[in-house]
Formats: structure tokens, C-alpha cells, sequence
């Protein structure tokens, strides 16, 4: 069996019944079951049908998403997220570089990085060099001054952990972001790159090995066979190139916000819902939320 999911952005909560009762009658699934009116709802199907790429395009151009996965194994014992644009909703080297007036330079770089057309670590290693003289203390002005969280994670740390899932963080960024974003927001781990700082200042060389597509895989092999997990019972979540490893080796692998060439290779993609959508498309009823 499968499960059909569909899902709006809760701030629209724009789901109507009409659309989820039409495509159930259409795919003749099963009982429609509500995750929270009017942003999530679910019923079973028996096959993927051969039309659902093209059903997601309507969808999309409804401002809803559309999952079909297996029903079996998908509530998960583990997440793996990305920070930047994921957990949260700025590039941290992207607000540094805007601060150091080189921001245009360093966002045009980092967009075509995440989108592909870029080595990531080349990008990274031309990106910390432009941010060279920087003082320490504006690591601590750009998290007080320009982080925000993206709307869902509290809610998606908070029920994964209560229901015994692992989680981890693991950035292309750095550690002075991600153990500040993983403390606030409960992961139980974290690895990123680590600015190199002298004398008060950046270096604006970054330390090696630079974290990347590799070793966000790695962190998911290594992680996952310490807590005796197989791949399947892992969601991960990103949004840019670098994330696709591990976003295709986990059992849920989801695309969120993310460029299209990105969302183009991956089965689960959330364009309009937040992070609380990686807990609707578990199965996870709003009531249920820790």
C-alpha cells in the first residue's frame, strides 16, 4: 500500500476538501483521513498511479504539495537536516558577506553552488576569502541581528525526539551557526565547517577538510550504523546540490524549498508547506505535535 498526502502552507491553510475527495476518487483510494484542517490530509492508495507527476503539477499550481510514498517504514527513527535555507531561512555565509559589503558577490556565488553549477568547495573556499578581516564578534551580530528559524522545525525536533528518533544536523556552513541552531532547536548532534579566526578576525581560509555532498553522505552512513539504523528508517531534508547524497540514500529523502534542479531528483517535495510537513507526510496528526 501507499499513502497520498496533501499538504498546504499553514499560513493559507488553503486544503480544501473538494480537491482531497476528488483526487481519492480519481486514484480510488482509500478513507481520507485529516492531519489538520485545512493544511494536511491522507488516504491510502494500492499503486502509484502513472499520472502523478502531472497531478503534482496541477497541485503545485494550487499552492499545495503532493507526497505518495510507501506506507510501510514511514514514520522515521532518525532525521538528518540541513541548516542553511532549511532549518533556518538565511545562508549564514551570505548575511556575513553582507555585513563585510561583499553580500551581492558572495549570494550570486552561493546560489549557483546550491544549484549545482558550482564545485562546492571551490564556491566555499572563494566565498570565506572575500569575508577575510571580518571580526569575530559579528558571527554573534549576524545570529542575534538576521537568523530566523524556519516556521515547523521547533515543532519537528520536539515530536520526532518524543517519539525516540534521532536527530542531526550537518552543514556545508559552520559551527559557530549550527551549535547555536542545534542548541535552540534540540538536535543531538551537529558538524559543520569551522571559520578559522585569528587575532580577533577571520582568516578568510576555511579549515580542512571542507564539509560537503561527501560528507553529508558520510555523517549519514556513520550515524545511522552507530544507532543501529538501516538507511530507510532515516528522513533526510536540504534543499541545495550538496545535500543530494544523502537526501537520495535516506529512506525519505525531501526536497524543501529547494532549487529545481534539486527538487527535480527527488520524490518528496515540499514547495508551500514548512518543516511540519516532514511530520504530516510521517503520518503525524497536528493533535499529536510534542
Amino acid at each position: 500500500m501507499y499513502i497520498v498526502t496533501l499538504l498546504a502552507d499553514p499560513k493559507s491553510a488553503n486544503l480544501e476538501r473538494v480537491a482531497v475527495e476528488s483526487l481519492r476518487d480519481a486514484w480510488a483510494g482509500g478513507d481520507v483521513r485529516w492531519l489538520n484542517p485545512g493544511v494536511a490530509a491522507e488516504f491510502p492508495i494500492e499503486a502509484i498511479p502513472a499520472n502523478r507527476w502531472a497531478v503534482w503539477e496541477g497541485m503545485q499550481a494550487l499552492g499545495l504539495d503532493l507526497v505518495v510514498q510507501p506506507e510501510a517504514g514511514r514514520r522515521k527513527q532518525m532525521l538528518l537536516a540541513d541548516m542553511d535555507s532549511t532549518m533556518i531561512q538565511q545562508e549564514c555565509i551570505d548575511e556575513l558577506a553582507d555585513v563585510a559589503g561583499v553580500g551581492e558577490r558572495v549570494k550570486e556565488i552561493t546560489a549557483r553552488a546550491m544549484n549545482g553549477e558550482l564545485d562546492f568547495e571551490g564556491a566555499l573556499t572563494e566565498r570565506v576569502g572575500l569575508l577575510r578581516g571580518l571580526p569575530e564578534s559579528v558571527i554573534t551580530q549576524v545570529i542575534e541581528e538576521r537568523i530566523t528559524f524556519m516556521p515547523g522545525g521547533h515543532d519537528l525536533l520536539r515530536t520526532m525526539k518524543a517519539n525516540g528518533a534521532y536527530c542531526a544536523l550537518v552543514s556545508g556552513g559552520f559551527t559557530a551557526f549550527t551549535g547555536f541552531v542545534a542548541e535552540t532547536l534540540g538536535f543531538d548532534e551537529n558538524r559543520a565547517n569551522i571559520l578559522m579566526i585569528e587575532d580577533g578576525k577571520l582568516t578568510g581560509v576555511p579549515s580542512r577538510p571542507i564539509l560537503g555532498r561527501e560528507a553529508k553522505v558520510q555523517a549519514l552512513i556513520e550515524i545511522s550504523e552507530r544507532l543501529g539504523l538501516a538507511h530507510d528508517a532515516v528522513m533526510a531534508v536540504g534543499d541545495g546540490a550538496n545535500d543530494l547524497g544523502m537526501l537520495n540514500l535516506a529512506g525519505a529523502g525531501v526536497a524543501l524549498h529547494a532549487k529545481p534542479s534539486v527538487a527535480a531528483q527527488c520524490d518528496i517535495r515540499i514547495n508551500h508547506g514548512d518543516l511540519s510537513a516532514l511530520l504530516y507526510i510521517q503520518g503525524y496528526a497536528v493533535e499529536e505535535f510534542a
